[in-house]
Parts: structure tokens; sequence; C-alpha cells
């Protein structure tokens, strides 16, 4: 008789962690068709550098569904990450996130924007990585950041994460 307590524990288990899922902050639920960063392939495009501090950048992000159709409901989650801690990157003010389905082979995008900062101030971060997660899935993917300091703006980066945009037809 034990192998039922051991199964009803599981199973609250299980459902306590979908209940749990991510979505860029907001606890939405594990959703079964989610898009998996395992399942995609996901691409920093050509970046529109920001040259001087001050400046505005944009780093376009590219998505590719690898796997069966998935689904990406709400904003990517975006981390910089300067060697001694991880900063959130904030969703762009005003936006608003759309339900996109991707078929194998279907592509969506989303772009970080970004105020460069000053080499070495105190008022910038020295991002080094930048993490990508999907909405409802916890899996996380590592890019180097190669686009100059990111200004402070109060305790975070002077950044902001767009929704995703379906790409192609």
């Amino acid at each position: 008789m034990r192998a039922l307590p051991l199964t009803v524990t599981a199973l609250a288990a299980t459902l306590l962690l979908a209940a749990c899922g991510g979505g860029g902050g907001k606890s939405t639920g594990k959703n079964s068709s989610a898009c998996e960063i395992g399942g995609v392939s996901v691409q920093i495009g050509s970046a529109s550098v920001a040259p001087a501090a001050g400046d505005t950048g944009e780093v376009p992000v590219s998505i590719t569904n690898q796997s069966a159709p998935c689904t990406l409901d709400h904003f990517p989650g975006v981390v910089m990450n300067d060697g001694g801690g991880a900063h959130k990157v904030p969703v762009l003010h005003g936006a608003k996130a759309q339900k996109l389905r991707l078929a194998k082979g279907d592509s969506a995008s989303f772009t970080i924007s970004y105020v460069r900062g000053k080499e070495g101030d105190k008022g910038s971060l020295a991002a080094k990585t930048v993490k990508v997660g999907l909405p409802g899935s916890d899996d996380i993917r590592s890019f180097p950041w190669s686009y100059g300091p990111v200004a402070l703006k109060g305790t975070g980066p002077d950044a902001a994460v767009s929704a995703f945009q379906q790409v192609g037809d």
C-alpha cells in the first residue's frame, strides 16, 4: 500500500510545479503546448548597435520552431549578466503580448532595446551575457553580449523587451 501515497504525493508535486510555471514573471501556469527552448532554434541577429553612450541600440532575437507545434503566450524572459549578478530586462512600456502558434518551421522574433552606457562608469552595466527564456518554460539559453555597456535606470538596465512578432506569412 506504500505505492499509493507516493503516487498521490508525486501527482500533487507535479500539479504544484505546473501551477507555478514561468511566463516572464507572470504566473500563467504551465502550458503543455508552450514552446520549449530545446525545441526551437534561437538566434541573435545583426544588431543596430548603439555607437556611443546615451544612444539607443536594438538587438533582434529570432526563434524558429524545430519540433511539434507550440505556442508563445506572453513575453520572452531576458536577463543580462555582468559577471557579478543577473539583471532582468523589463517589458517595453505599453507593449501588448499576443498568443502565437508556431508550426514546425515557423518563426517569431522580438527585440531587446537598450541605451548604451559609458565604459567603466558606475551608472553602467558591463553586460557579458544575455539569457533568453520562453514563456511557460524554465529553460534558458545564454548568448554573449557584445554590444557595449548598458546604461542603468534605477537599479536595473535601461533596456526593454518587445512582444513576440510572427515572422513571414
